[in-house]
């Protein structure tokens, strides 16, 4: 597969995951039986595309399941409790840690360009959000770093497999996910049409498909490269909701959506030139 190719897989997994904190503040059920559901339905969608692949086990899989069920449980639960602002830009801390850590695990060096990058996202986010960030929420937001942390895990223990399978790493830590939900599931669901069509949407849609672009892309792009380019989630949900419903985007949201865009831009040509 082409770089190119892999890349456009990344954008179009952060598209897809941009569905999740609206629909998850959509659906009335407890975080644990959201996430836990939304797991369940996703690994059934990546068992039916990944069936004709053997399910191996090892160390690193494991860990990087149980990274993966972090990442996802804990980002709902974050979306509950605090805003959608804050859960998404503490998630998207990633890229530091995946910057720091990625020669120590994968001999992977990160360069000026991409330390500028960094910078400029986490900026460009923190103004796209600036009328929604809020000190509220406390437990919420230590979820939403927390969430941060294990997606930087996991994309280096994904990369880590990149000659291996590591789509059954995703497998896995959804079928842990759906555990984790199931006590919860139990007695904290509603069986009224609209949070079971938003939780098909959100297995199938949000999480299923675009864990698959993911995880065939990360086998020909860097760990930093699979933690940027999707970086296109946070702030395409606000600009749909400008499109469909005409909520206005603010200044500063507008100057933080050119500045991530513009720096996620920039670092591919930068990077395809070889500076």
């Amino acid at each position: 597969m082409k770089r190119s190719r892999a890349i456009l897989l990344l954008i179009l997994a952060g598209a897809l995951w941009s569905l999740g904190g609206l629909l998850i503040k959509s659906i009335p059920w407890p975080p644990l039986a959201i996430s836990g559901l939304r797991g369940g339905i996703a690994a059934v969608v990546i068992y039916l595309f990944s069936r004709g692949n053997k399910l191996t086990l090892s160390k690193s899989k494991i860990i990087a399941a149980c990274c993966y069920a972090l990442v996802v449980t804990l980002f709902v639960m974050a979306n509950k409790l605090t805003t959608a602002g804050n859960a998404i830009l503490l998630q998207y801390t990633a890229p530091v840690y995946v910057a720091l850590f990625g020669y120590m695990f994968l001999g992977e060096r990160t360069k000026i360009v991409d330390w500028v990058t960094i910078v400029v996202l986490l900026f460009g986010l923190g103004l796209f959000f600036i009328d929604d960030l809020s000190l509220d929420g406390f437990t919420g937001n230590i979820f939403a770093i927390l969430s941060g942390m294990s997606f930087a895990a996991l994309t280096l223990l994904l990369r880590k497999q990149k000659n291996d399978s590591p789509s059954d790493s995703v497998l896995l830590g959804n079928i842990l996910t759906l555990v984790i939900g199931l006590p919860v599931i139990a007695t904290g669901i509603t069986f009224e049409a609209k949070p079971i069509i938003l939780i098909l949407v959100l297995g199938v849609f949000q999480l299923g498909i675009p864990y698959i672009f993911y995880t065939t892309a990360i086998k020909h792009v860097t760990a930093l490269d699979a933690i940027i380019f999707p970086i296109i989630e946070p702030i395409l949900n606000p600009i749909l909701v400008f499109f469909i419903l005409g909520e206005t985007l603010g200044p500063w949201a507008f100057l933080g959506g050119v500045l991530v865009l513009g720096g996620v831009i920039a670092r591919g040509i930068l990077k395809t030139g070889h500076y």
